[in-house]
């Protein structure tokens, strides 16, 4: 059985979920209260809570049937993140000049798609696996470009019928991230959904080769 399929978590309840970037950090405290920090992951990994979304009882039996055809956690699916889905800030216009990907040359023809995150001078760069098909946007030192280029939104790889040339290779685009679910049994309680207390159903974010 696959371990992914591009199947996308129902919108209307992602829209109300809680969540967002989360990292794992080893601290260590001396005795003159002085700490040493590591990071013991190199990257950052999403966490949600899709129980703040859920509004109706179809809302529940929609998550219970998503749930059911996932295997539980055994299953990775697309996730759309509200608070961060484009090449852009989420108000604005996906352009294809948001993102820089690569630099023009003979060769390399292939290209991942990367968003950057930066602030005080430092840029986190993230890998974009799961672009949206039909919003990718890819431009060469500026000028978008209507051919010659085809992506996989299977992988978030740009692939390049002739290497480019002739300047910066950027991209925009619209991506959901790919995550599973991160118990394998829903604990839903309708006399206390009822009485508008949440129900927690968490999801955790996939690394994907």
């Amino acid at each position: 059985m696959t371990s992914f399929v591009e199947v996308q978590f129902p919108t209307a309840i992602s829209m109300g979920s809680l969540g967002g970037p989360s990292r794992q950090t080893q601290i260590v405290v001396f005795g003159s209260g002085y700490e040493a920090r590591n990071a013991r992951w190199l990257n950052s990994r999403r966490v949600y809570d899709i129980g703040y979304g859920l509004h109706s009882e179809n809302d529940i039996d929609t998550v219970i049937q998503f749930f059911e055809a996932r295997n539980g956690r055994l299953i990775g699916f697309r996730f759309k993140d509200w608070s961060d889905y484009k090449s852009c800030p989420p108000r604005n216009t996906v352009r294809a000049t948001d993102q820089v990907i690569g630099q023009g040359a003979v060769t390399p023809t292939v290209f991942q798609l990367v968003k950057a995150y930066t602030s005080g001078g430092v840029t986190y760069s993230r890998a974009i696996k799961k672009p949206v098909a039909g919003t990718v946007k890819i431009a060469i030192a500026g000028v978008e470009q209507f051919s010659g280029w085809t992506v996989d939104t299977t992988t978030g790889l740009v692939t390049f019928s002739v290497g480019p040339s002739g300047g910066t290779i950027t991209a925009g685009y619209e991506y959901d991230t790919p995550v599973r679910f991160d118990s394998d049994k829903l604990e839903i309680n309708m006399a206390e959904w009822a009485a508008s207390k949440l129900q927690s159903i968490p999801m955790m974010e996939l690394f994907l080769p």
